[in-house]
């Protein structure tokens, strides 16, 4: 059985000591949504103040909803909506301070004030996005922005 660790020391250290967490849980499994669904509860669970950790997976047109922790969730994003159909159709990683300040932003919980959304890209391929929610404002920075990213290459890793 897996037990994951107390997170101590800066936020780059966190991370680190999460990534290794997250190699060793994901170790030899190639299901996407096996990975996903450990990947949501060890992040939801290891780092503070957040309130949904999970997935959307690109289906060809939109984003659907995949493994997560958190409140229910919206269950289809097109790609031209939101922090998530941001973060999918410019490829980029979206960090928001703000999400009430965010064009188009779709308010799944309510209780959600800032984002970070991590697209998924394997080659030219988009798998779908890594979705992080905090009821505080501006509570990623650009450690978290690293870290997340990092995250998201691990589990893109687990599926080759």
């Amino acid at each position: 059985m897996f037990t994951s660790t107390v997170l101590s020391g800066s936020k780059p250290e966190q991370y680190a000591d999460l990534a290794a967490q997250l190699r060793a849980l994901l170790a030899g499994e190639r299901d996407r949504i096996a990975n996903a669904a450990n990947l949501s509860a060890l992040v939801y669970h290891a780092l503070p103040a957040l309130n949904w950790v999970g997935f959307y997976f690109f289906d060809g047109r939109e984003l659907v909803v995949g493994p997560f922790q958190g409140q229910p969730a919206c269950v289809r994003i097109p790609l031209d909506k939101g922090v998530c159909g941001a973060a999918a159709s410019t490829r980029q990683t979206q960090r928001v301070a703000d999400v009430n300040a965010f064009p188009g932003h779709i308010a799944c919980d309510s209780a959600s004030r800032s984002e970070i959304v991590v697209p998924l890209v394997r080659g030219d391929e988009l798998i779908g996005v890594l979705d992080v929610d905090s009821p505080q404002l501006d509570r990623f920075d650009a450690d978290d922005q690293r870290g997340m990213e990092a995250i998201a290459q691990i589990f893109l890793e687990s599926l080759e």
